[in-house]
């Protein structure tokens, strides 16, 4: 026999021990096998939701609304004519059905639609008198047009003095006008337009360029390009303090998204660079702040608060906001929405299958915390009202919540889709938690969120840009542009107003005059058509 062969025991017992060994070991296999499996299973199926799936993160119950066919119209549920029995209902108010009002402050222009002379001749011989009329407005529209403003200044001169030699001036004129660009034909209204319709109506620079051919107009797309550059330049004071009264305030929220820049030094034009935005979490005096930066790297956001910041600042989980947490003074909290985007993809993974289960529940828990904040935000609460609210209502919700986590985790794979979900949650809960305790701070970083998504809407559509020089100039538009609509003033009356009064600003004064919370709706419209004038 060789001495490599495997020798049978002697011994029955010893031969099924062994046996048992091996099923054994093979079940465990089988085990390890069907987890991973499910795991794997489980990420095609979040794959394919999120490509054909919905995109929102809502969970519709098996028993609320469902949405209607797209082009057909709902069949009547029963018959009309079927005695249903009587019930009681109390007096109540109701709104006024109907067609929303147009704007007072829009222009009217009257067109009366009157009957022929001889219709207003009674059968009987008498004149028909006026008793009423009867009115309807339709809404027009009036395309853009394109005019020249010709600024015109006289000369002056003394016929006296013709020829004879002196030292001072004979001619006199007035000075040039101050111009946001010197020495362009580009005036503040047709900057306003094109950057308005470039950072908010996403149009790109050639797209426009076609726009103006068919107002008869000749305007290249490089030509504009440099404008919006020149303009973000002048406006670079402006920005500055924007950026000062973000961080004057004590609570900052921040994200950031991709962007392509084509020409960035030393890197490859596929590479991935960042657009990132800076909030003031007070809603009194809402200002955004966008920068670009080649990074995703921690030190952005660092070099952004300084050393002297303090007060709490909002992300997400990104491993790159960590330093957060070692800041003198600084108190980093985190976002449940990012915590529940965790759980809803386990929903999303298994479909019509998620019937119950520990997702489920979880979301219950993350449901009743976002109740409290909608029902203190409906009820206009103080901030102390709110920490009160929070400490008595949603702390006890979160250890609970905490509890039940710290328990499920023992018992779900970690590398599933619930796994990690419920990992993400505790290994983020000292900043999750942190919301509770101050009535300022907000339950999750979605307005950052929210104020990142004009520029991704944007960059769909024009893509990429070209140098860092542009993605910069973009940032500081976008920050002047989002801040004025936070501030509830339309985008093209304030750049046309700052455009207008830029030139003249000498002062501290004078550019804080221009910051949006310190105009109003009706000011830069007074100033828009004094402009006009």
């Amino acid at each position: 026999m060789n001495s490599d062969a495997t020798t049978l025991p002697d011994s029955p017992a010893e031969l099924k021990g062994i046996v048992n060994e091996l099923h054994q070991e093979n079940k465990d296999l089988r085990t390890r096998h069907d987890k991973e499996t499910g795991i794997l299973l489980d990420q095609i199926s979040l794959l394919r939701a999120q490509l054909y799936g919905r995109k929102s993160e809502k969970i519709i119950p098996e028993d609320g609304p469902k949405p209607l066919p797209l082009f057909d119209m709902p069949e009547p549920e029963g018959d009309d004519d079927e005695d249903k029995g009587t019930i009681h209902v109390p007096a109540h108010d109701r709104k006024k059905r109907g067609r929303k009002q147009l704007p007072e402050d829009l222009p009217r222009v009257e067109v009366i639609h009157d009957i022929d002379d001889t219709e207003k001749v009674c059968a009987c011989g008498c004149e028909k008198a006026r008793i009423g009329e009867e009115r309807s407005e339709k809404l027009d529209i009036i395309p853009a047009k394109a005019q020249v403003i010709v600024h015109i200044r006289p000369k002056y001169a003394c016929k006296n003095c013709e020829g004879v030699q002196d030292s001072g001036a004979t001619v006199a004129i007035a000075p040039v006008h101050a111009q946001i660009i010197p020495k362009s034909i580009a005036g503040p209204g047709l900057l306003a337009h094109i950057i308005t319709a470039k950072f908010t109506d996403h149009l790109p620079f050639y797209r426009q360029e076609k726009q103006f051919v068919r107002m008869g107009v000749e305007l290249s797309r490089t030509s504009m390009c440099n404008w919006a550059m020149k303009a973000a330049t002048a406006c670079q004071p402006l920005l500055n303090l924007l950026q000062d009264e973000v961080l004057e305030g004590n609570f900052v929220n921040i994200d950031e998204t991709t962007l392509q820049v084509l020409k960035e030094p030393g890197r490859s034009p596929t590479s991935k660079s960042y657009m990132w935005v800076f909030r003031r979490g007070d809603p009194k005096k809402p200002i955004l702040v966008y920068k670009y930066h080649p990074s995703r790297a921690g030190h952005v956001a660092m070099d952004f608060l300084g050393k002297d910041f303090q007060g709490y600042v909002q992300t997400d989980g990104y491993s790159g906001y960590n330093f957060l947490d070692d800041m003198k003074d600084v108190v980093h909290i985190g976002c449940w929405a990012h915590a529940r985007r965790g759980f809803t993809d386990v929903i999303k993974s298994l479909g019509k299958k998620s019937k119950g289960g520990s997702a489920n529940k979880a979301l219950r828990y993350i449901k009743q915390l976002y109740k409290l904040e909608r029902e203190a935000q409906k009820r206009k609460y103080s901030h102390s009202a709110i920490y009160r609210m929070r400490q008595g209502k949603a702390k006890p919700i979160l250890n609970e919540f905490k509890k039940w986590l710290s328990k499920e985790i023992q018992l779900t794979p970690q590398k599933g889709l619930l796994g990690r979900a419920i990992a993400y949650t505790l290994n983020q809960w000292k900043r999750l938690a942190g919301y509770i305790e101050d009535g300022s701070l907000t339950i999750d970083n979605n307005m950052a969120e929210n104020s990142i998504r004009p520029f991704v809407i944007g960059r769909k559509n024009w893509l990429f840009s070209g140098t860092p020089k542009g993605a910069e100039a973009s940032a500081l538009l976008y920050s002047l542009i989002e801040t004025a609509k936070m501030n509830k003033l339309e985008p093209y009356a304030y750049l046309r107003h700052i455009f207008d009064k830029l030139p003249l600003a000498s002062s501290l004064e004078d550019y804080e005059a221009l910051l949006p919370w310190n105009l109003t709706q009706e000011h830069i419209a007074s100033a828009r058509l004094v402009g006009c004038g």
